[in-house]
């Protein structure tokens, strides 16, 4: 059933179509594209920064190097935000040649992978996070119970350009949650099209 544009599902939550679904069509297309855009440059910033990030300290008279691949966790960090930053890429070209194309997601299969593939890349950058912050805290305030020393005591540029290499990865995370919730809007919305209005079947 369907009047003035508006589609009712068996859940009674208004199906909009017709103009309306158009203009919101456009807008979500244009909201991801720019989202994934982002994450992808802010990955690849933080690879950068990180990757890049070296300090040499003399400590009675022998020098040290200290540089990313010393700590495990940034070395983790930088695999994760490499992918995420070509799976963005990859992303951004869909995105672009759909709205060229005139249309969002070919089929229903589709949506579902690209959800997963953004919810999977959420999670992971998550986990990378998570081993790059729990290194950051231990490097900046030590741990006593386990001798560990404040490493950023001494290599205060190395643990500045970390810092900011996860900045930015924590940012690039956030976006990638909300990409996986507009790719979520866009798949439940093929399964509400379907059933108010034959005319949304591009989504």
């Amino acid at each position: 059933m369907s009047y003035l544009g508006v589609g009712v599902s068996p859940g009674n939550v208004p199906v909009y179509h017709g103009t309306d679904l158009k203009v919101v069509d456009q807008r979500v297309r244009l909201a991801e594209l720019i989202l994934r855009a982002v994450i992808c440059v802010l990955a690849l910033v933080a690879v950068v920064l990180v990757a890049t990030d070296s300090q040499v300290q003399e400590i009675f008279t022998i020098q040290k190097k200290a540089k990313f691949t010393d700590m495990k966790a940034l070395v983790f960090l930088v695999v994760v935000n490499g992918i995420a930053a070509a799976y963005s890429l990859v992303q951004v070209l869909r995105c672009g040649v759909s709205m060229i194309r005139g249309s969002v997601l070919l089929n229903k299969p589709l949506a579902w992978v690209i959800l997963s593939g953004d919810q999977l890349m959420a999670y992971v950058m998550l986990g990378g996070l998570g081993a790059a912050l729990q290194s950051a805290i231990f490097a900046k305030f030590s741990e006593p119970e386990l001798q560990w020393m404040k490493v950023c005591d001494m290599y205060g540029k190395f643990c500045n350009q970390s810092g900011e290499g996860i900045a930015s990865s924590v940012v690039a995370w956030l976006g990638m949650v909300i990409v996986s919730g507009i790719s979520a809007f866009s798949l439940f919305r093929l399964y509400g099209g379907n059933k108010g209005t034959k005319t949304s079947a591009g989504w």
